[in-house]
């Protein structure tokens, strides 16, 4: 009788005995999961470092509309620095010069020879973003002044400003290729040509200055630092 009645507490004990055994093997998995679950798994991807300073140099086109008869584009350089505030906000200063004529034209009389330029001072907020993967875009609004040569225009340097955008694309985490396009505004009066070639204008006879509009492209490297 006495060996039936301590069967159960046998049972138990073997039970408790065995719990304790697979609690201890478990013990190890439980604290992986622990970590993995807990703490979090590593990020695939981590966040993309932020640069405050971007150099742009590269070819720039413009037109030349702001002087009748010579609408035949000028190219040259265009260069521009950003100080960024974060990943999407900065403030560009941008500058250009145009003086190589991509055709020729007829902007001056037959009797007279000229070799148009211009040259352009900008500077604006910037907003940029990711668009897809190594895919960049970004929008500016441009404020400055631009200089007009060779042509016998006036005034010799115009308030200019407008705005643009373009596309970057990473080559590595600080270069990457960009284009982007303008169209910048400036107030300029036509060729002043001799006073009696019959298209007479000086700044005494009243012509006024009126607003043109151009439109600008540029391709070239970035350097983000």
């Amino acid at each position: 009788m006495q060996g039936i009645e301590e069967s159960p507490k046998l049972k138990r004990k073997l039970l408790l005995l065995i719990l304790t055994v697979a609690l201890v093997a478990f013990m190890p998995m439980l604290a992986t999961s622990q970590i993995i679950h807990g703490r979090g798994a590593a990020p695939a991807e981590r966040a993309e470092t932020t640069y405050k300073y971007e150099f742009f140099a590269g070819y720039g086109y413009t037109s030349l509309n702001q002087v009748n008869q010579s609408r035949y584009g000028l190219q040259g350089v265009d260069l521009s620095i950003t100080r960024d505030w974060g990943r999407f906000f900065g403030l560009t200063a941008d500058g250009a010069s145009y003086s190589y004529a991509i055709s020729s034209g007829n902007p001056c009389p037959s009797s007279a020879s000229c070799t148009p330029s211009v040259d352009t001072v900008l500077l604006g907020p910037v907003v940029h973003a990711n668009l897809y993967e190594h895919l960049d875009g970004f929008f500016h609004v441009l404020l400055g002044g631009e200089h007009t040569g060779g042509e016998n225009a006036y005034p010799k340097l115009s308030f200019a400003g407008g705005f643009g955008a373009g596309l970057e694309y990473k080559l590595s985490p600080h270069f990457s290729l960009r284009a982007s396009g303008d169209d910048i505004a400036s107030s300029f009066v036509a060729p002043i040509y001799p006073v009696g070639s019959g298209d007479a204008c000086t700044p005494i006879s009243g012509c006024s200055p009126h607003m043109r509009r151009n439109s600008r492209a540029a391709f070239g490297f970035v350097y983000k630092f």
